[in-house]
């Protein structure tokens, strides 16, 4: 009597993944001009070169042109997939000319955000807290950010995991060091009401860590000085030097800090990727000018007359308080964990060298 074989079962071969499902995504929140630095650093290279082409930067031969294409298809499947928050329809088709995948939704509107959850693996924080005006002034104004409340709540609203975060806060937080050297150990001084939601946005990230360090949650919090750059709108002191406003003289002045927006996107790309966990990095450049060397500075590029200098007590008579404030705090930031941890190496070391690459792509004014 024959013998009846069973049938062999076919063993199936799992089929792979599409690359769009292998790519890291990015989740970037605030995705203004800093925001879109950082996903420009994502893009493929010859995207890259066609929105430098079309923004009149030099040709590049047909042969290179190739190369370049062929290099970009072959990087391409590992360049993270990048989203991005507005609130704004306006924004969606610049957005995705820029290669970067728009999202509708509102920090200010929990119901908006609730497709977050598990959405990207990676996610940039930039949005700043909402301004919540008081009739008693600044001094009185909301000191909570229930922007980055709202948007820790959605990002694990259901999901079992947290993506790892990158948040850029403002070195504010620092208040007023009379000129002394801080550090990311030194203890917050932050008086001022836009200060004070910032302080409060870095012990939410902190405690939302702590929640889900079973995951193996990453945040790092970079501290930032004043932004500049030419191609920023408002990026340079133009506007202020024309309109003549008064900076204060040598013995009452302050020392501020300052971070081009390409060195700040590339400190945020080797944060989210690099960082430490639950680590924080002040981003700043080489630079110990004070505030009134920086205008002066700034006019002598442009050819406008240096701003006049006048005492605190006058300052306090014609300033507005918000302007006033920041003449208020004055310190050095250390950028020594930066160079040390993230491994930045600054293209604009210093304000001087930023600032003649600015008066070269500022649009405030004609050349001269």
């Amino acid at each position: 009597m024959p013998s009846i074989q069973k049938p062999q079962r076919v063993r199936r071969v799992p089929r792979a993944l599409p690359s769009r499902f292998k790519r890291q995504r990015v989740l970037i929140v605030g995705c203004g001009d800093v925001g879109q630095r950082v996903a420009r650093l994502w893009q493929p290279v010859e995207h890259r070169v066609s929105m430098q082409l079309a923004a009149g930067a030099h040709l590049v031969s047909a042969e290179s042109s190739n190369l370049i294409a062929k290099k970009g298809a072959q990087l391409r499947h590992r360049l993270p997939l990048v989203r991005a928050l507005t609130s704004s329809p306006e924004k969606c088709a610049a957005l995705r000319a820029q290669g970067i995948l728009p999202l509708l939704g509102n920090l200010d509107d929990v119901t908006s955000l609730r497709r977050l959850a598990g959405l990207a693996q990676r996610v940039v924080h930039l949005a700043p807290p909402a301004a919540i005006a008081s009739a008693e002034g600044e001094a009185a104004a909301s000191v909570q950010d229930r922007r980055t409340r709202h948007l820790l709540r959605a990002l694990v609203r259901r999901a079992h995991s947290a993506p790892a975060l990158v948040y850029g806060s403002t070195s504010g937080v620092y208040g007023d060091w009379q000129g002394a050297w801080v550090d990311e150990a030194m203890p917050l001084r932050a008086t001022t009401a836009r200060a004070l939601r910032r302080v409060d946005a870095e012990s939410q990230l902190r405690s939302w860590a702590l929640r889900f360090q079973h995951s193996g949650v990453r945040v790092h919090v970079l501290r930032i000085p004043g932004i500049y750059a030419g191609d920023r709108e408002g990026g340079t002191p133009v506007a202020r030097l024309l309109r003549g406003t008064p900076a204060l003289r040598a013995e009452d002045d302050v020392f501020t800090s300052h971070i081009h927006a390409d060195d700040l996107a590339r400190a945020v790309a080797l944060a989210l990727w690099r960082g430490r966990p639950q680590r924080t990095t002040n981003v700043a450049d080489d630079s110990a000018l004070r505030m009134g060397d920086y205008f002066d500075l700034a006019a002598d590029l442009w050819q406008l007359p240096r701003p006049p200098r006048i005492s605190r007590a006058d300052a306090a008579l014609q300033l507005s308080p918000v302007l006033l404030s920041f003449m208020s705090e004055s310190r050095h930031v250390s950028n020594r964990r930066m160079k040390t941890e993230l491994g930045l190496r600054l293209r604009y070391p210093t304000v001087q060298q930023g600032l003649a690459a600015a008066y070269l792509l500022s649009k405030d004014l004609p050349k001269k």
